[in-house]
């Protein structure tokens, strides 16, 4: 170790993967220092994954005081408390950003408030004061992304969603990506009046196209609004509320316009045309495969870089990349590809490796076998819902790998997690059917899959 800097390690962000790797390289006694201008837990403790799985559970609470009538329950109205729950999650996160600066501070991480600006290459600036490091790790995330656009100002975006002083009666959620249906579906099931917006011609677009497809289907019958291949072209605030104007010539009244569409790298403000460190035109910062910039002392990881923008993939990176510098360097490296991941819609969408799709794109038609099913859950012959479950298997014929599962319906993150390990040992067609099936179990659908669909 060199000495002469302030830190070994200067962390920049303290979110998800730069709080792991700050903890991980302090306990291995490297001198580390991370640098957080706002709140500890980045989005995914504060206006992310947390606040918004907590809010999706309210949802499924309100669908389920419906489900319930069917099992002999009362029908008597459910009242929802907005203000409530706001406030209790509220206070959950708060518990939250205390247990990540706990954490820090017990590894012996020193904690740095304010922002951070690059000096040179082993210099940052917080408040005027310089820090310098032998290393320097970019971990800053990324911030929601809003349209230039008249009128936008009056528009909010996920940041501002968790605490709204009200719910309100009419939303439009404009985009088509995890966000937009996780939000809107909270929204509708909690009787806001929904309706989402999207430029493109499915939702979900990276899913695969039977996955996006049922899933719009599902939302229809939620009540959810759907306007494809539409944009807003203005929004303005009126004595009613706000009024959208979209391209088809429509206008819609609302009293939230929240969007989704999309997410920036959160990295103008940290000058670093003070360094070598090149972005591409997304604004996400180049890094090599050991993330490392064109800047030999700083590198970067998490949201910024773009690989693939999930909590569990930053914090993945974040232990790699510090057994790489202080480790035996034996952790394999992430495999991108297999990568599980969920959108907590309403239902559920939840999905492990390629789809149809890609599959078909990498291997040929000819060399792909797809298994499907879509089915009413056997809660739902009682409860009355019209709600119906999809799940789906790509399988590679010349190996019989399963390359891809995909799943739409209640509980598809769980069910799929516990899948994504088969996928990522390489399992069979073979290995699936041999598995014994839980009875009953929406599940067991992935193992008892026997009829290929028609080429």
């Amino acid at each position: 170790m060199q000495f002469d800097f302030d830190f070994d390690l200067l962390v920049i962000g303290g979110g998800s993967g730069g709080v792991r790797a700050a903890r991980m390289a302090a306990v291995q006694g490297v001198r580390v220092a991370l640098v957080e201008k706002q709140y500890l837990g980045g989005t995914c403790v504060n206006v992310g994954c947390i606040p918004k799985k907590l809010f999706h559970y309210a949802a499924q609470f309100s669908e389920q005081c419906h489900d319930a009538v069917g099992f002999g329950r009362s029908d008597a109205a459910h009242i929802h408390d907005w203000q409530k729950m706001t406030a209790n999650v509220t206070a959950e996160v708060q518990r939250l950003n205390g247990i990540y600066q706990k954490l820090l501070l017990d590894a012996g991480v020193a904690v740095i408030r304010g922002a951070a600006q690059f000096v040179d290459a082993q210099t940052v600036a917080v408040d005027g004061k310089k820090i310098s490091a032998q290393r320097i790790l970019i971990a800053v995330g990324g911030s929601p992304w809003k349209p230039n656009l008249s009128g936008i100002e009056h528009a909010i975006t996920s940041d501002e969603f968790f605490s709204l002083p009200e719910r309100p009666k009419r939303a439009v959620v404009v985009g088509g990506g995890y966000i937009a249906v996780e939000l809107a579906g909270i929204l509708q099931a909690l009787g806001t009046r929904t309706t989402v917006l999207y430029r493109g011609d499915a939702l979900l677009r990276h899913f695969d196209a039977d996955v996006s497809a049922f899933l719009q289907q599902e939302m229809l019958k939620k009540g959810i609004a759907l306007q494809l291949n539409n944009n807003v072209t203005a929004i303005e605030k009126a004595d009613a509320g706000l009024l959208v104007h979209c391209e088809n010539g429509e206008t819609l009244a609302a009293d939230c316009v929240l969007y989704a569409t999309g997410r920036k790298p959160v990295t103008a403000a940290l000058h670093l045309e003070h360094t070598a460190v090149q972005r591409a035109s997304s604004g996400h910062v180049l890094v090599d495969e050991n993330f490392c910039t064109q800047e030999p002392s700083i590198y970067a990881l998490g949201d910024v870089v773009g690989r693939k923008e999930l909590t569990p993939v930053a914090t993945a990176e974040a232990m790699w990349l510090v057994n790489h510098w202080y480790g035996d360097g034996a952790r394999a490296r992430i495999n991108y590809e297999l990568i599980p991941s969920a959108v907590f819609s309403s239902p559920e969408v939840a999905a492990v490796g390629l789809s149809q799709q890609q599959a078909e794109q990498r291997f040929g038609v000819e060399d792909v076998v797809i298994y499907r099913t879509d089915f009413r859950p056997l809660k739902h012959t009682v409860s009355g819902s019209s709600e119906r479950m999809l799940m789906k298997l790509v399988v590679q014929q010349s190996t019989d790998r399963v390359l891809g599962l995909h799943m739409v319906g209640a509980e598809a993150g769980e069910i799929v997690q516990g899948f994504a390990v088969a996928i990522q040992a390489g399992a069979t067609k073979k290995q699936f059917d041999a598995t014994i099936g839980i009875h009953p179990t929406a599940a067991e659908e992935f193992v008892t899959l026997r009829t290929p669909l028609p080429r």
